[in-house]
C-alpha cells in the first residue's frame, strides 16, 4: 500500500535531502498533450545529479511514495501524469541537462537524461555525426523520456527504435541503487541486458539518468520527394523497388492520405501544400547517399521505374533544401491538424507490412458499420506503424460521439491483433492502454512481467498504475 506524500512527508523530505531543489507542482506537470487525464496536485524535485536521483528514490522506497518520473511531458498516453490514487512525488531529470562527452570516432555520444532531443542532434551534428532519432515532439521531449518510452519517429525504417540507439544506461533503480551501465561497448555478452529491460518500461522499473547514444555518419547527400501512388499497396512495392535500387538508403518513407492534408489546409493554412490537386494517397521518401550518388538522379530513376511499373502516377523531387523542408513541413504538421479538429479516437498501431494495405481497407469498412466518420491514416508505412485516427464529420465534434469511442476503439485494435500487429507502436502503453495490453498480450508475457515488476519495484513506488495495473 502507498502513502501519499503529505506536507509532513514533503517536509521531512526538505529536511533530509536540503541540496535538492523541491517545489508544489505547476500546472504544466499535471497534464499531458492530448487531455485526457489531469495529474493530482502534487510536488515536483528537480535533482541535479544521479547522487540525488538515488537519495530521492531511497527515500521514497523507504516512505513507500510513488514516483512519476517525468522528462518533457510529450508523451501521448498518459505515462507522465497520475490521476488517481497516492499523491506522488513527480521527479523531473530537466536540470541533469549535460551531454558528458561525445566520441566521433567510436560514433558514441553520452547523454544525460534531462538532454532535449533536438540538443543531442545538434551536439552529434557539431562532431559531423548524425543522431538518427526524430519525431515531432523533438524540440521538447528529453532524451530519458525517449528511452523509457522506446520512441519510434521516421527514421526507424533505417535506424531502428530509439532502443536500438543505445548502447548503455546509467539508471537509478526502485531501492535507490545505481545501475552503472554506461558502456560504449558493441559486443558485451555478461548475462541478462538490463538496458533492454528499462528501455521501454516507462518509468515503472528505474529510473534512466544517463545514456551511452549510438551515432551514424552524416548522409553525404539527402534527397526528398512526395510521389503519388494508386494506394497503400502500391506504396509498400514502391519502397521495396526504392530498396532494390539503393538498398539501406532510404531513410524516411511516410505514407500520407488527402485527409490528412485537407485537414492541414483547414485549420494551418499557412502550411503550403504541395500538389495542385491533393492525391488520395502519396508518400514522402528520403534518401540519405554516400558523395558518389546524386539523390535527384536517383529519385528520377526511382520515379520513373514506379511510373512504368503502374505504382506512381505523379512525383515532386525536391530541388533545394528548402523544399524538401516545405515537403516534411506537411507530414510534421499532420498531428498538429489532427489536434485542432479533434478526434474521437486516436490509434498507435503496427502491422507485418504485408498485410498493412488489408488493415486499411478492412478497418475502414468496419468503421463505416459504426456511423459517418473522417480516417485520417498516415505513418511509418516502412516499419508498419500507422496513426489511424477516426474524426467527425465537418460540422460535428468528437463530444458528439463519446458514446461511439469505445467501439471504434476496439473495432481498430480487434482488427490489429488478428494481423498480427500491435496496439501500441511506438507511443507505449502509459495508463491509455493498461486495458488493452491485458486484453492483447500473451499472458505468459504478462506474467513475466509482472513477475520482474514484483522483484524489482516490491513496493510498488515507480510510476504506479502505468503498464501494469496497480
Amino acid at each position: 500500500m502507498l502513502n501519499s506524500l503529505t506536507q509532513s512527508l514533503k517536509d521531512t523530505l526538505a529536511a533530509t535531502l536540503p541540496d535538492v531543489s523541491c517545489e508544489d507542482a505547476q500546472s504544466r506537470y499535471l497534464e499531458e498533450p492530448r487531455g485526457r487525464y489531469a495529474g493530482q496536485s502534487g510536488f515536483v524535485a528537480y535533482p541535479k545529479n544521479t547522487s540525488e536521483v538515488s537519495a530521492l528514490v531511497r527515500f521514497c522506497s523507504e516512505h513507500r511514495v510513488g514516483i512519476i518520473p517525468y522528462g518533457g511531458g510529450t508523451g501521448l498516453v498518459g505515462g507522465q501524469v497520475a490521476p488517481e490514487g497516492p499523491a506522488p512525488l513527480i521527479l523531473s531529470l530537466e536540470k541533469m541537462s549535460a551531454v558528458r562527452a561525445v566520441y566521433p570516432e567510436e560514433n558514441v555520444l553520452i547523454a544525460e537524461a534531462g538532454v532535449i532531443l533536438a540538443d543531442v542532434q545538434s551536439a552529434a551534428e557539431g562532431a559531423n555525426r548524425l543522431f538518427p532519432l526524430s519525431l515531432a515532439a523533438e524540440g521538447t521531449a528529453r532524451i530519458g523520456g525517449n528511452l523509457a518510452t522506446n520512441a519510434g519517429g521516421t527514421g526507424v525504417l533505417r535506424y531502428g527504435n530509439t532502443r536500438d540507439l543505445c548502447l548503455g544506461l546509467e539508471a537509478v533503480m526502485p531501492n535507490g541503487d545505481v545501475l552503472n551501465g554506461l558502456s560504449r561497448l558493441r559486443k558485451n555478452n555478461t548475462g541478462y541486458d538490463l538496458r533492454h529491460l528499462l528501455i521501454g518500461s516507462e518509468g515503472t522499473l528505474g529510473v534512466i539518468t544517463a545514456a551511452a547514444l549510438k551515432l551514424s555518419p552524416q548522409p553525404a547527400r539527402v534527397g526528398t520527394a512526395m510521389m503519388v501512388v494508386r494506394d497503400p499497396a502500391a506504396a509498400l512495392s514502391l519502397l521495396a523497388l526504392a530498396r532494390d535500387h539503393v538498398g539501406e538508403s532510404v531513410s524516411a518513407f511516410e505514407l500520407i492520405h488527402r485527409q490528412g492534408i485537407d485537414f492541414i489546409e483547414e485549420t494551418l493554412p499557412d502550411i503550403r501544400n504541395p500538389f495542385e490537386t491533393t492525391p488520395e494517397w502519396c508518400v514522402l521518401i528520403e534518401l540519405g547517399l554516400p558523395h558518389a550518388m546524386d539523390p535527384v538522379l536517383a529519385l528520377e530513376t526511382l520515379f520513373e521505374t514506379a511510373v512504368d511499373a503502374g505504382l506512381a502516377s505523379d512525383g515532386l523531387i525536391a530541388q533545394s533544401q528548402a523544399q524538401a523542408d516545405a515537403f516534411w513541413s506537411v507530414r510534421e504538421h499532420i498531428p498538429e491538424a489532427n489536434r485542432r479538429i479533434g478526434s474521437v479516437s486516436s490509434h498507435d498501431i503496427s502491422v507485418p507490412l504485408g498485410a498493412l494495405a488489408q488493415f486499411i481497407v478492412s478497418a475502414g469498412q468496419r468503421i463505416e458499420k459504426i456511423g459517418d466518420f473522417r480516417i485520417n491514416c498516415f505513418g511509418h508505412v516502412g516499419d508498419g506503424n500507422l496513426h489511424y485516427n477516426v474524426f467527425p464529420m465537418a460540422g460535428r465534434t468528437r463530444a458528439d460521439h463519446m458514446n461511439e469511442r469505445d467501439e471504434i476503439k476496439r473495432v481498430v485494435h480487434d482488427l490489429t491483433h488478428e494481423l498480427g500487429g500491435s496496439v501500441s507502436a511506438e507511443h507505449g502503453v502509459g495508463r491509455l492502454k493498461v486495458d488493452d495490453l491485458e486484453r492483447y498480450v500473451d499472458p505468459t508475457k504478462m506474467a513475466a512481467m509482472r513477475a520482474i515488476k514484483s522483484v524489482l519495484d516490491p513496493n510498488g513506488i515507480m510510476n504506479p498504475g502505468a503498464v501494469l495495473r496497480a
